[in-house]
Formats: structure tokens, sequence, C-alpha cells
């Protein structure tokens, strides 16, 4: 029913910016929150971000300050700005359409000069 599909993943240099993209379809876009989470290899996969329907948004406290989600309706899709990246920030990363539970596929991001 509903498809989640991250993009913009890719190498990015330490202190670097990086643009993340998820595109929601089946569904109408507007209706419901969405969520970035992130998932380091052997590690958990965990919440960073989210935004509701009228775009009010929060964000883990290990993110706050560097990364912005943000949304854009007409487009159907979800952002994440990711600024002043760190190797630690390297991981897959996931969108989540929260009314349906609907996770995308991940995009990779890697941190590292």
């Amino acid at each position: 029913q509903v498809q989640v599909v991250e993009s913009g993943g890719g190498l990015v240099q330490p202190g670097g910016s990086l643009r993340l993209s998820c595109v929601v379809s089946g569904i109408t876009f507007s209706e419901g929150g969405m969520a970035w989470y992130r998932q380091a290899p052997a590690g958990q996969r965990k919440w960073l971000a989210g935004i509701s329907r009228r775009a009010s948004t929060a964000y883990a406290d290990f993110v706050k300050g560097r990364f912005t989600i943000s949304r854009d309706n007409a487009k159907n899709t979800v952002y994440l700005q990711m600024d002043k990246v760190e190797v630690e920030d390297t991981a897959v990363y996931y969108c989540k359409h929260l009314a349906t539970e609907t996770w995308g596929q991940g995009t990779q991001v890697t941190v590292s000069s």
C-alpha cells in the first residue's frame, strides 16, 4: 500500500553536509507524520527526528542543532538536512511513515575523509 523510498546518501567528509530525501507513495503524504532513523553497523536502529502533518518537529538530543527535518507535502517528500556531520553519523538512514509503520529501504551515509 504505502511505499517509502530514501535517497541522497553517499560519502561525505567530516564537517560537511548532506541532504537525504524520502518520497512516500500510495497514500496522501500530508496525512500522517514521518520520522528519520539510523542504524550504525552492529548497532540498533535509533530515532533521529520526527515531523508531524503540520510540520512540527522533534529531534533526538544527539542530532539537535546539526540535523533538520522538513517536509514538502506537494512533493510527498520529507528531508533530512545533515550539517557538520561526524564520523559517528555513519549509518544506514531510514525513513518511516508513522501512520502505517512503513519503512523505506534505507540509504547509506558514510562520513570519512
